[in-house]
């Protein structure tokens, strides 16, 4: 038996694994966020309530371990931020644990349950609030030592002219320290960021939507020079892993509109060429971090014992 954890910051969402197809929900609870005493006692909760001692714990967590020391860093939760935090778990709790970034178990749960069955590469993204993203190839996770692969989101690739008729856009800052980063302009915030831009209006990225699926203007002349600056770096990064699907999760993913524009700009600017849509928006809409947790976990269960 695995259990899976999905953790947020406001809440940590538990599960039992038993196969591929008994994937099941045992609710959710509060963060602990400065108590890591307080921490553990939640997921002790969950595992009495699944009854029976499970093989693994397995993580999905916002946030990531370096590979080389096994650090987490996860800033929006104090009492785990900078702990060995899988060795501590297992420490407290006697059962060994398996912790993954959340963007890389929702392109988990994609790549064997959702839009990339069948697929060798699946490059899963997350355009939400910012950006995100993980990387699947022949069922393994490439991150599974943790590290940042797989986020397309960070360095400083973003066109500084761009739209049609082409518009100078400044490097805005991005919250990880540089400048001129997709997350800085590919999620909702960064949307919102553009329109200001463009039109000095301060819009909300649904009514910023909204107004384009409308065929307002100035909404359409933003999501025109929003779909130039994000297609290229996804286009560079579909080249880079050779992923062949590309499932989207996030606030933004909900706009099929949207999607549809970005598959097509994306799909003129890569080398390999498809009569298929490649972005396309993710199948596995409920638990995600839940499912892709289990899966990981039963994976390497299944490694262990066989």
């Amino acid at each position: 038996m695995i259990i899976s954890f999905d953790i947020g910051g406001s809440a940590i969402k538990g599960g039992v694994a038993l196969s591929e197809t008994e994937i099941t929900p045992l609710g959710r609870r509060p963060t602990p966020l400065d108590d890591f005493g307080a921490f553990v006692d939640t997921l002790r909760t969950f595992i009495t309530e699944a009854g029976g001692k499970p093989t693994l714990l397995s993580i999905s967590i916002a946030g990531v371990v370096d590979p080389d020391t096994q650090l987490l860093t996860c800033a929006n939760i104090p009492c785990i931020h900078q702990r060995t935090i899988a060795a501590d778990i297992e420490a407290e709790l006697g059962v060994p644990v398996l912790v993954a970034n959340d963007a890389d178990c929702f392109a988990m749960a994609e790549a064997g349950l959702g839009a990339g069955r069948g697929h060798r590469i699946v490059l899963g993204v997350i355009l939400g609030t910012g950006v995100g993203g993980g990387v699947i190839a022949n069922g393994r996770l490439i991150n599974e030592a943790g590290g940042f692969a797989g986020e397309w989101g960070h360095g400083p690739i973003v066109a500084l002219r761009a739209g049609h008729p082409p518009v100078e856009i400044p490097h805005y800052a991005c919250g990880c320290g540089q400048s001129g980063c997709v997350d800085s302009v590919g999620g909702a915030r960064g949307m919102e960021r553009l329109h200001k831009t463009l039109h000095g209006l301060d819009l909300t990225s649904e009514e910023i939507i909204a107004a384009w699926l409308r065929g307002e203007e100035k909404a359409a002349r933003t999501i025109d020079v929003y779909i130039d600056l994000v297609a290229s770096p996804l286009a560079l990064t579909v080249n880079i892993t050779g992923a062949t699907i590309v499932p989207v999760a996030g606030g933004l993913s909900n706009v099929e509109p949207l999607l549809h524009e970005l598959d097509k700009a994306v799909r003129q600017r890569i080398l390999r060429k498809f009569d298929r849509p490649l972005v396309v928006r993710s199948e596995c809409r409920v638990e995600p971090g839940l499912i892709g947790a289990a899966l990981l976990g039963l994976k390497a269960e299944a490694e262990v014992l066989g």
